[in-house]
């Protein structure tokens, strides 16, 4: 029932941009608080970014700080991250997640390639 579907990952240069886009469906997207993550080869996933329900409240990890920015727009059941000034220490695949009753559910991922 609970759906994350991700798009806009692919592949772009050093210093370039993209913004994922996840789409929830099956469960009530606006009383959840949405998450971040990504796995880059040979690592363990790694946190990104959380939003709070309304949006008002957002952390990130240390190392995507003041690069990448989380969103949200309720009535369109979507989740969305802003990634500005790109390294290639940030390739990876990007998950979106979130927790429904006291379950954790994921995305498929998006493969977001950093190279010139």
């Amino acid at each position: 029932e609970v759906q994350l579907v991700e798009s806009g990952g692919g592949l772009v240069q050093p210093g370039g941009s993209l913004r994922l886009s996840c789409a929830a469906s099956g469960f009530t997207f606006s009383t959840n608080d949405m998450r971040w993550h990504r796995q880059a080869p040979g690592k363990g996933r790694e946190w990104v970014s959380t939003i709070n329900t309304e949006g008002v409240n957002t952390y990130y990890a240390d190392s995507v700080k003041g690069r990448f920015s989380i969103s949200r727009d309720n009535a369109k059941n979507t989740l969305y991250l802003q990634m500005n000034s790109l390294k290639t220490e940030d390739t990876a695949v990007y998950y979106c997640a979130t927790i429904n009753r006291g379950r954790n559910y994921w995305s498929q991922g998006t493969q977001v390639t950093v190279s010139s």
